[in-house]
């Protein structure tokens, strides 16, 4: 089970953005002017077109400085989250219910970096529900497809089941994480809690699509309707 972060569990825009600002100046020296819009992608792609619409030229050691410093601004406002950010709606209730499934394992599968989605989710109690070991990350070389597949390699070498379209299911909020589902091999769920409209989730190929996560036990109706065996149940 793939989740995605922003706008799927948490909304900690502010918070991001100030810590983006940090990481610019000290990368570059330079003020923030403009901030690439994530839409579902990796903070690595939004590094690179942030220095681009900004004016900076990009050279080799910009992302590793840009990551490593993102981190660090990140982690000084983590006091922060829990009052300028939130949990989206219902979260915390699918991330529970779905946690009582038989045989689910709960990871990310999100454009942040890992040291900050796990701040994220520490930020409003989440992170206990999930095995951060197991997701695919912003900092990873790979567009999110391939990360998807990343994911299902390191659930399959720590539990020992191949994880495909049957067995695997992402819930995200935009376009870019249906995408992903749909060439990683993953059954999808989309929530119309982000930028992306249900209409675009659908047109974009989410086999469902929920309005948010408020309804727990329709998240968990839909995850258990995605995959095998059919008469999976909560324990």
């Amino acid at each position: 089970m793939l989740w995605n972060v922003d706008l799927t569990l948490v909304d900690v825009a502010i918070v991001t953005r100030d810590a983006y600002a940090e990481a610019f100046r000290a990368v570059t020296g330079r003020p923030l002017v403009k901030l690439v819009p994530p839409m579902g992608r990796p903070d690595s792609e939004v590094v690179f077109e942030t220095l681009a619409v900004n004016g900076v030229q990009a050279e080799d050691d910009h992302l590793p400085g840009f990551l490593a410093a993102l981190a660090t601004a990140f982690a000084a406002r983590k006091g922060r989250l829990a009052k300028e950010g939130r949990a989206m709606a219902g979260a915390k209730d699918a991330l529970r219910a779905v946690a009582r499934l038989d045989g689910v394992a709960q990871t990310v599968l999100t454009g942040t970096i890992k040291s900050n989605a796990v701040l994220k989710l520490k930020a409003f109690g989440l992170d206990k529900f999930v095995d951060f070991e197991l997701g695919g990350y912003g900092e990873e070389p790979y567009p999110k497809a391939t990360l998807l597949q990343v994911a299902q390699g390191r659930a399959k070498a720590r539990l020992g089941t191949t994880f495909t379209a049957a067995n695997t299911v992402l819930i995200g909020d935009s376009v870019r994480d249906v995408q992903a589902a749909r060439i990683g091999g993953a059954a999808m769920i989309g929530v119309a809690s982000g930028r992306s409209m249900a209409a675009e989730l659908r047109e974009a190929g989410a086999d469902l699509v929920l309005p948010d996560l408020s309804n727990a036990s329709e998240v968990v109706q839909a995850v258990a309707a995605l995959t095998t065996p059919a008469t999976r149940k909560a324990g």
